[in-house]
């Protein structure tokens, strides 16, 4: 897929807002301002998505094989909690190192392999039960030459016991049982991140007490989609 058009359909979701903390000396015109991905970021989702499409050819990874829908609902999404959890103040990629982030029931990757892409320093772990899915993942990064990768082919419930400083959950079945063994994998004071349905924020932040919750933050082009982010005390 055409980079620039990958592009300038992701610049809903990079917009810079005002609540994210940046500060310049220069005053803030009426437009907001969007990041912007490096060639080389824009450049890997083009292979990243026509890997998806041919790999979907064969096994179920996505129901969405629109390519354009792919970028919004997929990368848009992905790339949103991505700004939301590391966020930056300039088109340069933020460096973010020694950060243990856990990605639950990964799927075709997201929101795991976008955030590394946002976020390359970070140490990612992607947890997919699917066989077939895990050798996609795996794929995926060996396409993409990405490092400090670790996909576990197993349920979430039997990993040995790790503490994870950020654990995102997105669209997985069972969402209720799942919670509370994601939320196991957060260190204290780590981070939990869940790309869900408004309607279920208040259920979630009811199963988990021992969470400080933030105000969900509405994903962009969606009616109902929202980012959740939580800290354990």
């Amino acid at each position: 897929m055409d980079t620039a058009h990958i592009a300038e359909l992701l610049t809903p979701f990079l917009r810079i807002g005002s609540k994210e903390g940046c500060h310049s000396d220069k005053p803030r015109s009426g437009k907001e301002e969007s990041a912007v991905l490096s060639p080389s970021q824009l450049h890997n989702i083009s292979i990243y998505i026509d890997l998806l499409q041919r790999w979907n050819a064969r096994i179920n990874l996505t129901a969405i094989r629109n390519e354009e829908e792919i970028v919004t609902r997929h990368f848009g999404e992905s790339l949103f909690a991505a700004r939301q959890l590391f966020p930056q103040c300039s088109s340069v990629t933020p460096v973010v190192k020694g950060v243990d982030v856990a990605d639950i029931g990964s799927g075709a990757g997201f929101p795991g392999i976008p955030i590394k892409l946002w976020a390359p320093d970070i140490s990612l772990t992607l947890i997919e039960s699917n066989h077939k899915k895990a050798t996609f993942l795996r794929e995926v990064v060996r396409a993409l030459t990405l490092t400090d990768i670790n996909i576990q082919n197993a349920r979430a419930e039997t990993l040995s016991r790790k503490a994870f400083d950020l654990v995102t959950l997105r669209a997985v079945e069972c969402f209720d049982s799942i919670l509370p063994i994601a939320s196991t994998l957060v260190a204290p004071g780590g981070r939990l991140a869940l790309l869900i349905g408004s309607a279920q924020f208040r259920p979630a932040q009811a199963a988990l007490p021992l969470f400080s919750w933030l105000e969900p933050a509405s994903v962009p082009t969606s009616r109902s989609r929202v980012i959740a982010i939580a800290t354990r005390r």
